[in-house]
């Protein structure tokens, strides 16, 4: 529940013991294929520990699993606003303006958003060379995860020239 030397911090013991898990059902994997190894024609006398350790793995990881939805996953919720915040102030989002503004115009806005740590969509906007409604459409989630295409690129080539050269 807690960190012996850092207040506040949470261990994350849960995902460990998961991992633990899986480390031992991985040797049992060997097992299982050293022991199928020693068997020889149509008879094998490892079938006891092939068996053995093939069922006790899946109770392991049926029960790993369990406590992992239970006691790590169930409940999380994702901080919209947040993750907003985040993405919009990746400079690596440009890059899925770059059809729409142009490279050129797209290098310049990305180092000025590094040097003044604006939003890359305020910069955008702030420069004329999409509107609102286009910036945030074409930076929508949905759009940058693949879900949505790629709507048509808007010629802006006169406001993109105006960014460079400032």
């Amino acid at each position: 529940a807690g960190s012996s030397i850092m207040p506040g911090k949470v261990n994350p013991v849960i995902p460990e013991v998961v991992n633990q898990v899986a480390f031992s059902v991985a040797g049992a994997d060997l097992t299982i294929t050293m022991a199928v190894e020693g068997g020889q024609l149509q008879l094998n006398a490892f079938e006891p520990i092939i068996a053995h350790s093939l069922f006790q793995s899946i109770t392991w990881m049926r029960r790993a699993m369990r406590t992992l939805r239970v006691n790590c996953i169930d409940g999380i919720t994702a901080n919209r606003a947040r993750l907003g915040a985040m993405v919009g102030s990746s400079v690596g989002v440009v890059t899925a303006l770059t059809p729409f503004i142009g490279y050129a115009a797209s290098a310049a806005l990305a180092k000025t958003a590094l040097l003044t740590g604006h939003n890359v969509g305020d910069l955008v906007v702030e420069a004329g060379l999409m509107s609102r409604d286009e910036v945030d459409k074409q930076l929508s989630p949905a759009r940058l995860s693949g879900l949505e295409a790629i709507t048509a690129a808007i010629p802006v080539q006169q406001a993109a020239d105006s960014i460079i050269e400032s």
